[in-house]
């Protein structure tokens, strides 16, 4: 079975409060309901931040495919239309085994329906992630792709995912970074995919590239909690970075 068909189950152990955790009651027949707790604060540590950083890789994966289903869904409702090329391409994207389908469009479906906003959600995305931008980076980024699913990002759509950024903490660089990355060769900056400057040196730009290739590798991302099912589209980041860099190198004629 793939992290789709565990994502209500597979996350039980963790005690996920908050919009997510809601959510999840709704879902599993309120089995949440005796474990959720609203986060309190211990030297200013969130608790439910504490239990995070304790639980295994394989519950943040669960957490990670919900988080992706439930920002997707509140994304695919920004411009007002829920379109079926949105639908299939989440099906596509994800690799979503037909005997799975059903309980995934049943959390598509119940993210829609739930009065928490997306800020809310991703904020408390943004909380359980604190400690592996890359892996919030790539929750953006696949946010993008289904933006994309219709041929065009709208405004509305460009706004939700600049005030997710925002949320998470990134910075205008960063994302621009994510952006650009998703552009084709052609239309793309290498220096912003690199989110370096023009005038930096060299060696600069070359300690930023090593940094992102380090930082989305698969084995790393799947170790900080990011499903297997997702590292095509990481792989693709990758490649898109290396391609910036060589870009860089061949316009400065660098061996």
């Amino acid at each position: 079975m793939s992290v789709w068909g565990k994502v209500i189950g597979g996350a039980a152990g963790f005690a996920l409060g908050g919009p997510l955790g809601a959510m999840m009651g709704v879902m599993a027949g309120n089995i949440y309901d005796k474990k959720r707790k609203m986060s309190s604060t211990h030297q200013g540590i969130p608790n439910q931040q504490k239990q995070y950083q304790e639980i295994s890789s394989q519950e943040k994966q669960h957490i990670f495919a919900l988080s992706v289903i439930t920002l997707t869904a509140k994304l695919a409702k920004a411009d007002g239309v829920v379109t079926q090329d949105e639908i299939e391409v989440f099906k596509e994207k994800f690799k979503i085994p037909p005997d799975e389908e059903e309980q995934v469009r049943k959390i598509f479906n119940e993210a829609q329906k739930t009065v928490y906003g997306f800020e809310s959600i991703a904020q408390q995305v943004g909380d359980l992630f604190q400690d592996s931008h890359e892996v919030l980076e790539e929750i953006l980024n696949n946010l993008f792709y289904v933006a994309e699913a219709d041929g065009k990002i709208s405004e509305s759509e460009i706004n939700f995912l600049k005030t997710v950024s925002s949320i998470f903490k990134f910075d205008e660089n960063t994302f621009q970074r994510i952006y650009q990355a998703r552009l084709n060769d052609k239309e793309s900056d290498p220096y912003k995919v690199l989110g370096v400057k023009r005038t930096d040196n060299d060696e600069t730009i070359k300690k930023a590239w090593i940094k992102l290739t380090k930082e989305h590798h698969p084995d790393n991302l799947v170790a900080k909690g990011m499903p297997p099912e997702f590292i095509k589209q990481a792989t693709k980041e990758t490649s898109s970075i290396n391609t910036a860099y060589d870009k860089i190198n061949k316009q400065r004629k660098v061996n």
